[in-house]
């Protein structure tokens, strides 16, 4: 456990970044410090391996310390990731993974064989070892930058905006690559960023920051989201909270309405008025044809076809589910299984019944005082 008991940090000039923050980090958790600019969670990040020191009270990880630990002693206990990975440009990817593994006195060969494991467990082709960080992609490189601060297989991890320079794309893929690695791996991981969505996304707990270094909140996403402790949360996690709040909805009683697949050559029956879904040789889907429209040959082409919105997942949250069907074109959601192949629509008036029925059940439970967040 890391512990926060009454720590403010003040820097010359009098700048008060952290403002009496306490506060329990439980291990094999992801903790997520989110808020505006200024508002100290960087600070409160840097503070617990000693990047910076507290101006005071004191932080413990364990029952230890920090403040009685040797600095660089500390820090080579604790994985770091970084907003820019700061690799070094002149190492290649092997011999930056094996950076911290080889000042703990690991030989060369043994920090070598401990970085090539961590490219596959990060998701990283083998054959990146030999390259130099300037030859790698923006994604490859924060992946990277995830391995070495893995390679001491160190308790706790620091993450401060690793994911922010990136495209909202990769940035999708390396979260997910984050929540498979905690499955995994079990790591006490603190993670900064100002992005609300990454922040409930990830983080088992999320403590939100309001400028001047106060701690505003400190809850699970779900709480976050349906009882902001206040006006600055409220203001903060946007007036779209009801909707992010469905992504810890699962979808129980959502109707999914058969379809009968078929491929390039064909389409679908009408599931919505004039429209038609058409699927690719495995069933996968591939677009739709709006009302009056025609092949311009003897075959569907991609030119034919009309983009589809997002798809949803049998299993996955009413936020996708909603996502779906409103971001068809044909107003009509598609839900495919994990291979991606169609099982069936979805009907938005019949998702939005499920979330009127999740809603009024939620409400039942509160009154009675039953727990509605998870732990």
């Amino acid at each position: 456990m890391i512990s926060f008991r009454e720590v403010t940090k003040i820097f010359p000039g009098g700048q008060r970044a952290v403002d009496d923050l306490s506060m329990d980090i439980y291990r094999g958790r992801i903790t997520v410090f989110v808020g505006p600019s200024g508002c100290g969670k960087t600070t409160s990040l840097r503070m617990i391996n000693r990047m910076i020191d507290p101006s005071s009270g004191t932080i413990t990880v364990d029952g230890r310390d920090v403040g009685a630990e040797p600095a660089a002693q500390l820090r080579r206990s604790m994985g770091y990731v970084m907003q820019s990975a700061g690799l070094l440009p002149h190492r290649t990817v092997l011999d930056n993974i094996a950076t911290v593994p080889r000042l703990n006195g690991v030989d060369r060969r043994g920090a070598r064989a401990r970085a090539g494991e961590l490219l596959e467990t990060v998701g990283l082709d083998p054959e990146l070892a030999r390259r130099y960080p300037a030859q790698l992609s923006g994604g490859q490189q924060q992946r990277v930058g995830v391995a070495r601060a893995l390679a001491a297989d160190p308790p706790v991890l620091l993450m401060d905006e690793p994911f922010s320079a990136v495209d909202p794309v990769v940035r999708d893929e390396l979260q997910e690559e984050l929540l498979r690695l905690q499955r995994e791996l079990a790591k006490t991981i603190v993670f900064v960023t100002h992005d609300i969505d990454e922040a409930t996304i990830i983080g088992d707990k999320v403590a939100v920051f309001a400028v001047g270094g106060r701690l505003a909140q400190f809850a699970t996403p779900e709480e976050i989201l349906r009882a902001p402790a206040n006006d600055f949360v409220a203001s903060f996690v946007g007036r779209d909270r009801g909707f992010r709040h469905l992504s810890f909805t699962e979808p129980s009683g959502l109707t999914i309405h058969p379809v009968d697949p078929t491929v390039l050559s064909a389409a679908t029956e009408d599931v919505a008025p004039g429209w038609r879904l058409v699927v690719d040789d495995d069933g996968r889907p591939a677009g739709w044809l709006g009302p009056d429209q025609r092949p311009a040959g003897d075959r569907f082409t991609a030119a034919d076809l009309i983009p589809g919105g997002s798809l949803y997942r049998q299993g996955h949250s009413l936020r996708a589910a909603l996502d779906s069907a409103l971001s068809s074109p044909a107003g009509i959601g598609v839900a495919v299984d994990e291979a991606g192949i169609v099982r069936g629509v979805l009907r938005p008036t019949e998702v939005v019944e499920v979330i009127e029925r999740d809603r009024a059940g939620l409400q039942a439970r509160v009154a009675s005082g039953e727990p509605v967040a998870r732990g």
